[in-house]
């Protein structure tokens, strides 16, 4: 290890500053020797060949290989949200437009099947880093995981995970998904890589393995050599390399406090969710399937906050019909009953485009034809999922919520197909819940400016966190290089989720917090002092948020949210609320 001597400073800080610091991007304290991992990549073979027939087939082999790799990788999962990442790794290797180019490669430049295949991948992946959609920018990496699988394949070389000789903390460039879901979180203790970002696919399945992570730290890290003592925060996005022993304790403290926490979390998850005086609030979950039905119940779900049906939509080649999603959604409220599901409207568009559609690339999708504004344009396909939702909600605690509402007259346009489609299903005698509860989501700021309007149209409001401080810090929470300003603890987001809850009480309607936020341990007392209803999170999450609210009163949640609120940065938010539970 490199032994850098420490010089004390003048005024010693209580908290020493971090060495690095990047992207939150999975929770959690991780302490431990560095692991350097850099893969390397297959050598490729003489690039000419004799026969294009056979060495067409040695592709199709090494795909179909692939395919059945992935299904595996696929069936590891737990979640919806994860299992979409690798359905489209999938619809990749599938992909006619990289099968036909590099059939091209093959037969009509006389190149191997590998050498093939690399010269189209390697094309395909600099043309969407060149793009500006972050959607497709960022898909740049599954091409070129799915790539590279296919590639090892075709020249033998066994995809080499990292060395971990003792449990520390995995250092990379980046990481992509196919190697993420493979970690072993007994082995790796934390993730920081160079590039990523809290959305990227190798964050989201470090947060589902439990392993803390902080991305888009810079190249500086690449510096730090193997075997040199880390400490990181997986809240905080703070890295410390080789810390002083006063504040290694200090940390250790910390980790081991929230690890007894989830531990003793656990057996008591099915509990109502209550502070030390007995408020309730009411924990849901955040799912994209059937599937994630029973993992948000084992962990103590009362509920579903947030059905996202894009995920029934992208999994698919063509548009679902209405008996195919009223099939789901009558199996998914079955297996939740007696507990209430909240199905939020296709939100597409953006961040999650469906190729079928065919919608023109825009400038900037973030603030483009998504959401509300795409459904109104094509009230066939509004209407569609509104009579499925409807026809399902008989028997059955469903809710309905529409995203990305920026204006009044979108909500009253959004409710008048809705009211169309109620006219339609009486008229045919089609039995349905005619006092299903609608809601929109706050994830625009115009919106929270004009929650006291919105507020006398709908029954509830739903704070999507992630959205809302994406637009309101102006930084793309896909990009690395901003992403850390989309930070929902910053006291201007916080204020913004007050002054919503403030409108919404004020007409008698209720409000839950659905985004990364709701399952933030630092936030949790922070919410509650603010006075929101619901939360609804990551299932796996539910747990520890709920031993987090038994430790405290209302009165100190609510002392603690005026307090932050006062404060200068989403920094000094975490340092204040990490004395008040040191």
């Amino acid at each position: 290890p490199t032994n850098h001597p420490l010089h004390p400073l003048p005024n010693p800080l209580p908290h020493p500053l971090p060495t690095l610091s990047g992207i939150p991007t999975s929770p959690g304290i991780a302490i431990g020797p560095a692991t350097l991992y850099q893969p390397k990549l297959p050598e490729l073979p003489e690039p000419l060949l004799d026969d294009p027939k056979r060495s067409w087939q040695e592709l199709q082999t090494a795909i179909k290989t692939a395919q059945n790799q992935i299904q595996t990788l696929h069936q590891k999962v737990a979640t919806s949200e994860e299992a979409a990442i690798f359905d489209a790794h999938l619809l990749i290797l599938q992909d006619p437009t990289l099968l036909e180019a590099t059939h091209q490669q093959i037969f009509e430049h006389s190149l191997c099947a590998a050498a093939a295949w690399h010269t189209v991948i390697e094309q395909t992946v600099n043309t969407y880093k060149k793009l500006d959609d972050p959607y497709l920018k960022a898909r740049a990496v599954d091409v070129s995981d799915v790539g590279q699988r296919v590639l090892r394949l075709l020249t033998g070389i066994v995809a080499v995970l990292p060395d971990m000789q003792e449990p520390g903390i995995l250092i990379a460039t980046d990481l992509t998904p196919s190697s993420t879901v493979e970690l072993d979180p007994n082995k790796v203790l934390g993730i920081c890589t160079v590039a990523g970002s809290a959305m990227s696919h190798a964050a989201i399945l470090a947060r589902s393995l439990g392993i803390p992570a902080v991305m888009g730290v810079g190249n500086e890290l690449l510096h730090v050599e193997n075997g040199t003592l880390l400490a990181l925060d997986g809240e905080t996005g703070n890295v410390w390399i080789e810390p002083d022993e006063a504040h290694l304790k200090e940390l250790q403290i910390k980790r081991d406090s929230k690890l007894n926490t989830i531990q003793a979390s656990r057996p008591n998850a099915h509990e109502s969710a209550k502070t030390k005086d007995g408020h309730s609030v009411k924990i849901m979950a955040n799912i994209g399937g059937l599937s994630d039905v029973e993992i948000a119940l084992k962990n103590g779900a009362e509920g579903v906050g947030l059905l996202r049906s894009e995920f029934i939509y992208l999994q698919r080649t063509s548009l679902p019909t209405e008996d195919e999603l009223l099939e789901v959604y009558q199996a998914i409220a079955q297996s939740l009953s007696p507990h209430p599901l909240i199905i939020r409207i296709l939100d597409i568009g953006g961040d999650k485009p469906l190729p079928y559609l065919n919608l023109e690339p825009e400038t900037n999708p973030f603030l483009g034809w998504r959401g509300i504004r795409l459904l109104l344009d094509y009230p066939e396909l509004l209407k569609t999922q509104l009579r499925a939702i409807l026809r399902a909600s008989y028997g059955y605690s469903i809710k309905i919520m529409f995203p990305m509402i920026a204006s009044v007259r979108e909500i009253r346009a959004a409710k008048v197909v809705l009211s169309t489609v109620q006219t339609e299903l009486r008229q045919a005698g089609i039995p349905f819940n005619g006092t299903m509860e609608v809601g929109i989501m706050i994830e625009v700021p115009s919106s929270v400016t004009i929650a006291d309007q919105l507020a006398t149209e709908v029954d509830f409001f739903s704070i999507g966190t992630n959205d809302l401080s994406q637009y309101s810090m102006a930084a793309d929470r896909t990009n690395p290089k901003v992403a850390s300003l989309a930070d929902a603890l910053e006291p201007a987001i916080l204020r913004m989720i007050q002054q919503t809850i403030i409108a919404a009480h004020n007409v008698g309607i209720w409000v839950s917090v659905c985004g990364e936020l709701a399952s933030s341990s630092v936030a949790t007392p922070i919410l509650i002092g603010l006075g929101v209803d619901e939360l609804s999170m990551n299932p796996l999450a539910i747990p520890g948020v709920k031993a987090t609210i038994s430790q405290f009163s209302m009165n100190e949640a609510e002392a603690i949210a005026h307090h932050v609120l006062q404060l200068d940065s989403a920094q000094s938010v975490r340092e204040y609320v990490a004395t008040k539970f040191s």
